[in-house]
């Protein structure tokens, strides 16, 4: 338990005073709803002076308390340093100096990213106790918006896996169902976001961690293009395969974190020239004869009868939006080729002398994919360059006639929490603990945006999110889709009860 201290017991009074505002009764209930403000309310009632960055932080800090540990999402938690932040927060507002964007959000960041003075793992063993001396870019930025950091998001070690789990911190579970995943490998940030514990999360995405836990969560999760949120840390400047970004409970929300940290930085080779700005604008536009491909199979993929049923479902709501809706989908067999050379190839680089040091610091899946990686030739990481090279151009030319692909997010719900990957989907077995993703990852290997955004539930109430992928770096457009089908459907809205 979290102790007591003036700050929060006098944040708890603003906000039990606050009734008015927030249509709650008690102070618990005014801080049950604060936490489930969106990002853009909040931020602006915070520079209207009717909530202060030291109420909002409070109300979380509780929400966590309360929920957290029931889920573990947010497993380092610094409760006097994002006090202190916040402190200095209002006084720069009652000294009424220039406020950044995200000023007196409480933001949590993704294990795997880097934060000064606060402990970042990468969910493994080897780093317990690491305590890094610099930020990441995408920390650096939120702070500079004004964000306010409370902790660090749980994710599998190292960020290998949609399923998210590590001997550091254990797992975390999905809200919406104890017994199950939250995805991964941005799993605790989707967790955290679902429960109302921050109204702002950062993560990555390489085969799906920003659109898997979305899904899985009832959350939004976008995917930018590459470059468009730089990595000047990252060793290899010109790999397309992963990338920085962040997740939202709305389309809105996450626009709002990602004009923030996205924008150009003259140190990576592939960033994108237009500022962070671009994504403050209104996301409304039209979609009348918008043509949108609609998946089939993805080439033999399997795909949980419920999932499909949801995502086929709404067809009939694009439609809705003006969209000219046709059955089409590229030619993903060169993703097969490259996703997967190159992800061995990246992590043998990234972890190879770190397995040689410790063998017994990996867990299996991960150990086999370096081990692979090591195995690969010249040849082989030539081969995959190639088919990289088609995939994209497949891709690219697929989306002349068509300025949008939807697809599911996922090829099954939530699955079991204590397993470790599916092995089987519709009958059909896999041989990788990768297999069951390729929903995601087919589109990781464009490069190009894509966004999950919550789609509907399956019979037994478990999330299944809608994927919205479109042209080369037309992220802004992406967004828009995306809110367009939020607003047209509501699921979002809903919270699961455990918050």
């Amino acid at each position: 338990m979290m102790e007591d201290h003036p700050t929060r017991r006098d944040a708890l009074r603003g906000l039990a005073a606050a009734s008015v505002l927030t249509g709650a009764r008690s102070a618990q209930g005014a801080e049950s709803e604060l936490c489930f403000t969106s990002a853009v309310e909040m931020a602006r009632l915070i520079r209207a002076k009717k909530l202060s960055a030291r109420e909002a932080l409070a109300a979380h800090m509780k929400q966590i308390e309360r929920v957290n540990p029931k889920v573990n999402a947010i497993v380092t938690l610094v409760p006097e340093m994002a006090a202190e932040a916040a402190a200095k927060a209002d006084e720069m507002q009652a000294r009424k100096e220039r406020l950044g964007r995200l000023h007196g959000l409480p933001v949590a960041h993704k294990d795997l990213i880097e934060t000064k003075g606060i402990r970042t793992t990468f969910g493994s063993p080897l780093y317990r106790d690491v305590v890094p001396a610099e930020d990441d870019l995408v920390v650096e930025r939120m702070r500079k918006a004004g964000a306010i950091i409370i902790g660090k998001t749980n994710t599998p070690e190292f960020g290998a896996g949609s399923q998210t789990f590590n001997k550091v911190f254990g797992a975390t579970y999905n809200p919406y169902d104890l017994g199950k995943t939250c995805g991964g490998s941005s799993g605790g940030a989707a967790v955290a976001l679902a429960c109302g514990m921050t109204p702002v999360a950062s993560g990555s995405d390489a085969g799906g961690s920003l659109r898997n836990p979305a899904a899985f969560c009832n959350v939004v999760g976008f995917r930018p293009s590459i470059g468009r949120v730089p990595n000047p840390k990252g060793e290899f400047g010109w790999s397309t395969l992963s990338t920085s970004g962040c997740l939202g409970r709305s389309v809105a929300d996450l626009a709002f974190a990602l004009s923030t940290i996205a924008g150009p930085d003259p140190r990576c080779p592939l960033s994108i020239g237009e500022p962070g700005e671009v994504f403050a604008r209104p996301l409304e536009r039209g979609f009348k004869g918008a043509r949108v491909a609609w998946f089939r199979s993805l080439g033999g993929v399997p795909f949980d009868p419920r999932v499909r049923a949801v995502v086929d479902g709404h067809r009939a709501t694009f439609e809705s939006l003006g969209c000219v809706v046709e059955e089409a989908e590229p030619d993903f067999a060169p993703a097969e080729i490259s996703f997967r050379i190159l992800r061995a190839w990246g992590a043998a680089a990234n972890f190879g002398p770190r397995l040689r040091e410790h063998p017994e610091g990996f867990k299996d899946t991960l150990r086999e994919e370096i081990e692979e990686g090591m195995r690969l030739t010249g040849a082989d990481v030539a081969r995959a360059e190639a088919a990289h090279t088609h995939v994209w151009r497949g891709f690219q030319a697929f989306l002349e006639k068509y300025e949008y692909f939807i697809l599911p997010t996922t090829q099954l719900p939530p699955f079991d929490v204590h397993t470790e990957y599916p092995t089987e989907i519709a009958g059909v077995k896999f041989d990788n603990y990768i297999d069951w993703m390729k929903a995601c990852w087919y589109i990781s290997a464009t490069g190009n945006p894509a966004a999950s955004v919550p789609g509907g539930f399956t019979p037994e109430g478990l999330p299944v999110g809608v994927q919205i992928a479109g042209r080369y770096q037309a992220d802004f457009s992406v967004l828009q889709m995306a809110h367009a089908f939020e607003q047209a459907t509501g699921f979002a809205k809903k919270h699961p009860a455990i918050a």
